[in-house]
């Protein structure tokens, strides 16, 4: 039985390096073919059996409100015009036992300090953060990443953070763990660092967009003061977490685009609409005429 119920997810940052295309709206709303960022993370999460979605929203954030809500006006226009299967996917954005909760974030204090504010919600139960523009796709057959992580939740009543090996002179872009061998797929933590240089980063192994996290965490996280960019970071509240109890280091299986970059939200643009019913046929004839014909104009 899966014991993660509620999800925060923090939507309230700028987007500030997709302007202009999210001067007015989130980036948590840019598409990936069809669906917006934060459908995928919902649905990823929905998958994982959580019934209550936390969103810590900040100003200009109403569209992903509107989103989750039932757009009365356009499935009357659906409806009357018999489209039928666009009514289905209209009304089923998101499933009906599922409870969407909005928080306001007053200032951009960091992700420590968004996990923070769903403190009131959340109470005394472990739960899930995730971060929407790390898209987590996984292959045919495999659960979705956060899945994968409540489920061993379920044995090792642990905190949980995804992980993956990135190049070196990438360490200052995550947080970076320092861990020893576990079991399969996990790692013990012994230490965790925000974005440090390369020549001092303790590993490689970064922490991306999927947390199980102890309630534990909220005690440390309210104590911090500001750290790394004048902001209460997450990294830090598990730092002085992990001197406590144990937090895990989970290897996920599936691909990770980092959609909060251009050329990652490319990639995953591109990934998904190979795989897309619709499109994946025609957009991956396509794809592969247009290598061939840029590299047949590089010769």
């Amino acid at each position: 039985m899966n014991q993660i119920k509620k999800a925060v997810f923090p939507v309230a940052g700028l987007g500030s390096r997709f302007l202009p295309a999210t001067k007015a709206q989130p980036k948590e709303m840019l598409p990936i073919v069809d669906k917006p960022l934060i459908q995928y993370a919902v649905e990823e999460a929905v998958a994982a059996g959580i019934t209550d979605l936390i969103f810590i929203t900040g100003r200009n954030k109403r569209a992903i409100e509107d989103h989750f809500d039932k757009a009365y006006e356009l499935e009357a226009e659906l409806e009357a015009a018999n489209k039928q299967a666009l009514l289905e996917v209209v009304r089923n954005v998101i499933p009906k036992h599922v409870n969407c909760i909005y928080i306001r974030q007053p200032a951009p204090l960091g992700l420590g300090h968004a996990v923070l504010c769903a403190r009131p919600v959340v109470g005394n139960e472990p739960f899930a953060v995730l971060l929407a523009d790390d898209f987590m796709d996984t292959a045919e057959g495999v659960p979705p990443v956060l899945a994968q992580m409540t489920q061993q939740y379920g044995f090792e009543r642990a905190s949980l953070l995804a992980v993956q090996d990135v190049p070196r002179e990438n360490t200052r872009q995550y947080g970076i763990v320092s861990a020893s061998a576990y079991r399969e797929r996990l790692e013990l933590v012994s230490g965790i660092v925000e974005k440090p240089a390369p020549a001092e980063a303790p590993s490689t192994l970064a922490v991306v967009g999927r947390y199980v996290l102890s309630p534990g965490i909220f005690d440390f996280l309210a104590q911090l003061g500001t750290g790394a960019g004048g902001e209460i970071q997450l990294t830090d509240g598990i730092a002085a977490l992990l001197k406590h109890e144990r937090v895990l280091a989970y290897r996920y299986d599936g691909q990770r685009y980092d959609c909060g970059s251009k050329l990652g939200y490319l990639k995953a643009m591109v990934a998904m609409g190979v795989k897309h019913p619709e499109t994946g046929a025609e957009f991956g004839r396509f794809i592969a005429d247009f290598v061939a014909g840029t590299q047949g104009a590089a010769k």
